[in-house]
């Protein structure tokens, strides 16, 4: 995690050195928003990197599961709590399907979940079309149990007077789980060794399938929790939400240190390349720059 904290460092300083309120504490709470839901899925995605896959699915996974909730919760009536769950089921099976059709056809990651990309995010469009007439579902707010999953899920504190998403607090009890799992437990191992390699670790016996299903379902889940935070922050969601954010995951889990070639990386690392993000992406509002430049800063 050493080369992220120095980048995270520098990325802190240069933006403090521009722009005053940037180092306050309102300025953290603003940065640290957008920095939380992205945290929590890059380390999805970065356990998923270590394991030796991708998923291009999980940006249009977000948007699905939202989706999934605002379309029971406003158009069929349900308590919103039993349309996240039934969300969560719907995530759980898209996972589980991306990792057995990629055990048993062996066909790589990046193709089996491009598939998955592009048949989600045609079931988004034309279903919302279809239920809705639009491509936008409301009134969210207005579903039985809205209150209490709001103060879970997209509620706010005060600390230092600065007002803080409780997603933050998700964000670092997801990192810290994740990163007692990979160091300490014996699942996290074998995500280790199965991107290490995955024909060695079948041969010392590591469940070297039933770990790459379980990462893509690891990964779908993550991509419902923020799903709903975003729905119900939001109170509505775009038949489009989610679609190119996949990459933004698995750019964070670079920058935190993650190869690309599996085996190798941490959770911290890849929370700490989605604190990088946000710095830089309001930063440059702090700083007064064109919100245009932040993909060139990004790529730099």
């Amino acid at each position: 995690e050493l080369g992220a904290v120095i980048g995270a460092v520098a990325v802190y300083l240069f933006f403090a050195w521009q722009a005053d309120t940037f180092a306050t504490v309102g300025g953290t709470a603003n940065f640290l928003d957008p920095a939380s839901t992205l945290g929590i899925m890059a380390v999805a995605v970065g356990l998923l990197m270590i394991g030796g896959e991708f998923d291009l699915s999980a940006g249009v996974m977000t948007g699905s599961t939202a989706l999934v909730t605002g379309l029971l919760a406003t158009e069929a009536g349900w308590n919103i709590w039993l349309a996240m769950l039934v969300a969560l089921v719907f995530a759980l099976t898209i996972g589980f399907f991306n990792g057995l059709l990629l055990i048993s056809t062996g066909l790589p990651s990046f193709i089996v979940t491009l598939g998955t990309f592009l048949m989600l995010q045609g079931v988004n469009l034309g279903v919302t079309k279809q239920v809705t007439e639009t491509v936008q579902v409301r009134g969210i707010d207005a579903a039985p149990g809205y209150d209490s999953a709001r103060s879970v899920f997209s509620s706010t504190f005060e600390l230092g007077g600065g007002t803080f998403r409780v997603s933050i607090l998700w964000w670092i009890g997801i990192t810290a789980l994740a990163t007692w799992i990979l160091l300490r437990t014996r699942p996290g191992n074998w995500i280790f060794a199965v991107g290490g390699s995955a024909p060695s670790a079948r041969n010392v016996g590591v469940p070297a399938a039933r770990t790459k299903i379980a990462l893509f379902m690891t990964t779908a889940t993550a991509a419902w929790l923020v799903g709903c935070m975003t729905a119900i922050r939001l109170r509505s969601v775009q038949a489009n939400a989610g679609i190119g954010e996949e990459f933004q995951y698995i750019i964070a889990a670079v920058i935190g240190g993650c190869l690309l070639t599996g085996g190798y990386g941490s959770a911290i690392g890849a929370s700490i390349g989605a604190l990088i993000f946000g710095m830089a992406k309001q930063g440059i509002v702090f700083a007064g720059w064109d919100s245009d430049w932040f993909q060139l800063f990004l790529g730099v």
